[in-house]
Formats: C-alpha cells, structure tokens, sequence
C-alpha cells in the first residue's frame, strides 16, 4: 500500500516531486519533516540532467517505494 492513494498516478518528474512533498505534509512537523523535503529537494537536484525515460521510471517506482517505508516507519 502506498502512502497516498494518487502514488499509481505518477508517471512525470514533476508529478512524483508533487507526490513526495505531500507525503512530507503528513510526517510530524518539525526537523524530521525539514529533513525530508531537504532530501526530496537534492535528490530533484541531482537527478535533473536524468533523461532515459526507463532510468526516469526506476527512479519514480524506487521513490514511491521509499515514500512508503518512510510514512509506514
């Protein structure tokens, strides 16, 4: 189970940065919610010059799979 229900919907770069940040919204306010929107934030940073789409579509299933231990920790 994901951690929202639109995780099956995400199929874009910006759709996925969209889905991590309201993800963020749902963790306890404070430094641990800081921390991962700073890590969703470097990780759109690193991964910006990304362009095959099937490494693009590892990254989105890897990143919503991650979402979802986060949310379930």
């Amino acid at each position: 189970m994901s951690p929202l229900p639109e995780a099956e919907l995400v199929r874009s770069s910006v759709q996925l940065y969209r889905y991590l940040l309201r993800c963020c919204r749902r963790l306890p306010a404070g430094p641990v919610r800081q921390h991962y929107r700073h890590a969703i934030r470097q990780s759109f940073k690193v991964h910006a010059d990304e362009d095959d789409p099937v490494r693009i579509q590892q990254i989105i299933k890897r990143a919503i799979e991650d979402a979802d231990w986060v949310m379930n920790k």
